[in-house]
């Protein structure tokens, strides 16, 4: 198993130690703070480092395994990233909106990502035999529903393994992946709920450079579980097979062959 190498110098840069003033803390996350300064309370930072690199191998195993993961975060300062690191890595994102049901009533869900992509062909179609209201009407609508479902539009399944970065904007994310029993990934800020959270990373979730260092360690730990998984052997083509053997070959000499195995064939069942 490959993950990144993780040090306290890092984190220490990435501003991971910094959580939120004394004020605002959630007395849930006492046991991950390490103390206050300046009315500030200080991150644990020896457990998380410990707590990411658990985190980092669930994830190895899950794309090892051919898993799949969501990554969650609607906040302003992480939607961009989450979406482009699950874009690279070919994984789902919702960064916009949460709707109520996305992993627990699919079949409502999916309906709607079929009514985006009918939207979608409809816009692209030539000849398509729409006035411009139409079209105008259409655009909106997908643009909408593009918004919140784009990043989950290729999406079969519920994913094996959900990724958070602040829950308390993801409640509803986290109430539907416990439900259905998805393990969920979370940041956890010094005013977070650590609730549910089955791999619980303590640290700063607002700032762009803390944010930035979970995504690139994540990103590149799915990049290094991706290159150990086996290439699938090629299929082999039967026909080719026989085309090989035959090529070069008379009817008469193929007949005879087919023939002479089936006399083959044939001896060997009598002898039995």
């Amino acid at each position: 198993m490959k993950i990144p190498n993780v040090t306290i110098q890092q984190l220490l840069e990435a501003g991971v130690h910094l959580g939120h003033k004394t004020l605002r803390w959630n007395p849930k996350m006492k046991k991950y703070i390490f103390g206050k300064r300046d009315s500030i309370h200080i991150m644990d930072l020896t457990q998380t480092l410990e707590l990411t690199k658990v985190a980092l191998e669930k994830i190895y195993t899950t794309i090892a395994n051919n898993g799949k993961i969501l990554f969650v975060s609607t906040k302003k300062q992480a939607s961009e990233a989450i979406a482009e690191v699950a874009k690279e890595t070919d994984q789902y994102f919702v960064n916009y909106r949460w709707l109520g049901g996305m992993l627990t009533n699919w079949g409502t869900i999916s309906g709607s990502i079929k009514k985006m992509k009918k939207y979608e062909s409809d816009l692209v179609a030539e000849n398509r035999g729409f006035t411009k209201k139409e079209l105008l009407k259409m655009s909106v609508k997908k643009d909408k529903l593009e918004r919140s479902l784009g990043g989950i539009a290729e999406m079969k399944k519920t994913p094996d393994l959900v990724f958070i970065i602040d829950t308390n904007y993801e409640s509803l994310a986290i109430a539907e992946s416990v439900k259905l029993g998805i393990p969920i990934i979370a940041i956890l800020d010094s005013n977070s709920n650590p609730d549910n959270i089955d791999y619980p990373i303590p640290g700063n979730d607002d700032a762009r450079r803390s944010i930035d260092l979970y995504c690139n360690l994540i990103k590149e730990t799915i990049n290094n579980a991706k290159s150990s998984i086996p290439a699938p052997e090629p299929k082999k083509d039967v026909a080719k097979d026989i085309k090989e053997k035959t090529e070069g070959k008379t009817v008469q000499e193929i007949d005879r062959e087919k023939l002479e195995q089936k006399f083959s064939k044939d001896k060997k069942e009598t002898l039995n």
